[in-house]
């Protein structure tokens, strides 16, 4: 749902009831992946994707539906061969999809819900992150997909400090031990499922407060829930004001990373040059990276093909926990680059991080064809592909990507 957040924010604000289906499982090959979202308005106004494509005209009917009841509800998607025109997903996989009805704050009277709405504030929770979500705040939305009927698409909306907003229901321990593994779940800046079980809690403490507890939701069954983070767009650091680096700014930028372009170089870190970037600083590359506190999502792009720049750069660069850290050059550059930064005593465990030549083998020549060399390369890096083509191959087109991952410093 928070890939659509600010559309959906700007909804709210115009008053617009909608509903919003959200992918919160997937099983086999599907095409999109939890959190991916749908909406649709009262008047018949559709945003955003669950499938691209092979489920949207019945999702959108459920919407429809969902908008005229005021209930959630859970409903899965599969292939099936045997009515050619039965609605599934063509490529064989299976998706859950949680529709929910959002009727705004104003439109919804004071003291009550509207006509079919529970009163439980599920919508105002899920407001909240949403308005979140648009501006750029650190959060991440807790919904229950599976579980007691009566607690489906009940919300929570948690914060970096643990403060939150909206509940589950239920036992407050259910609040507690969904709060805590949500907030870690938003340090890493993922996107997930988490089951909660039913079991007995420990006996609150003489506080009043308790423990952090591995279960405790105490309505008679598991409770599954989708947790959405939304955190500040990656930073892409882009050195070397060259012609090449415009174009990688314009991907980086498509790609949803914060870009900014530094080079010591005044006449050539420039706005005219630069329009799309978010950010362009003139400063020698090393000391402007000294200056940085980078996390384990940044990527940082060395274009200057220099050595009194990109030496005492990369010397630093490959000892940040960073995810990806690439160098333009010839072989012979590379070769070259090497020596005199093993000659600063970096090791080769260090030095086998730096991807260079930068850039997949595309057979790019313009500089538009590199950046989407270096785009594919940092891609792949981030999901764990192979950079082979998918023709013939028998690995998987979506890689698993929920590997552990390092901990996002803006959020912490």
């Amino acid at each position: 749902m928070l890939d659509i957040a600010e559309e959906l924010h700007r909804w709210v604000g115009q008053g617009r009831d909608f509903a919003v289906a959200t992918v919160v499982a997937t099983h086999g090959s599907a095409p999109r992946r939890p959190g991916a979202a749908l909406a649709v308005d009262s008047d018949g106004t559709a945003i955003g994707s669950v499938s691209g494509g092979c489920v949207e005209g019945a999702v959108y009917e459920l919407c429809q539906e969902a908008l005229q009841t005021g209930e959630p509800v859970l409903e899965r998607f599969g292939y099936s061969d045997e009515d050619a025109f039965a609605v599934g997903l063509t490529c064989g996989g299976i998706i859950d999809i949680l529709v929910q009805p959002i009727r705004t704050a104003v439109r919804r009277p004071a003291g009550g819900g509207a006509p079919g709405e529970p009163a439980d504030g599920t919508a105002d929770t899920l407001t909240a992150g949403l308005a979140a979500a648009a501006t750029g705040e650190a959060a991440a939305v807790a919904r229950i997909i599976d579980g007691p009927a009566e607690l489906l698409g009940r919300a929570l909306v948690v914060r970096p400090d643990g403060s939150h907003t909206g509940t589950l229901g239920g036992h407050p321990a259910l609040d507690r031990t969904a709060i805590a593994q949500t907030r870690a779940l938003l340090d890493a800046g993922r996107t997930t499922t988490i089951e909660i079980g039913a079991g007995p809690a420990p006996e609150d403490d003489a506080t009043g407060e308790g423990a952090a507890q591995p279960s405790g939701a105490q309505c008679g069954q598991p409770v599954l829930l989708l947790v959405e983070s939304s955190v500040p767009a990656p930073r892409m650091i882009v050195f070397g004001a060259i012609d090449f680096a415009s174009a990688l700014v314009k991907v980086g930028k498509f790609l949803n990373y914060h870009v900014t372009v530094c080079d010591a170089r005044p006449v050539f870190a420039t706005r005219t040059r630069f329009p799309d970037a978010d950010e362009i600083v003139v400063d020698w590359p090393h000391r402007y990276l000294d200056s940085q506190d980078l996390d384990s999502r940044t990527v940082l792009c060395v274009l200057t093909h220099d050595a009194k720049f990109d030496v005492p750069l990369l010397e630093r660069a490959l000892k940040l926990p960073v995810a990806y850290v690439g160098a333009m050059g010839s072989r012979r550059t590379h070769l070259d680059r090497l020596r005199r930064l093993r000659d600063t005593g970096l090791t080769e465990l260090e030095l086998n991080r730096l991807r260079s030549p930068i850039g997949l083998d595309l057979g790019a020549h313009t500089p538009e064809e590199t950046a989407l060399s270096i785009a594919a390369e940092i891609v792949a890096n981030r999901r764990g592909g192979t950079g082979v083509p998918l023709t013939g191959a028998h690995t998987p087109i979506h890689h698993d990507t929920a590997r552990p991952v390092g901990r996002i410093g803006s959020v912490a």
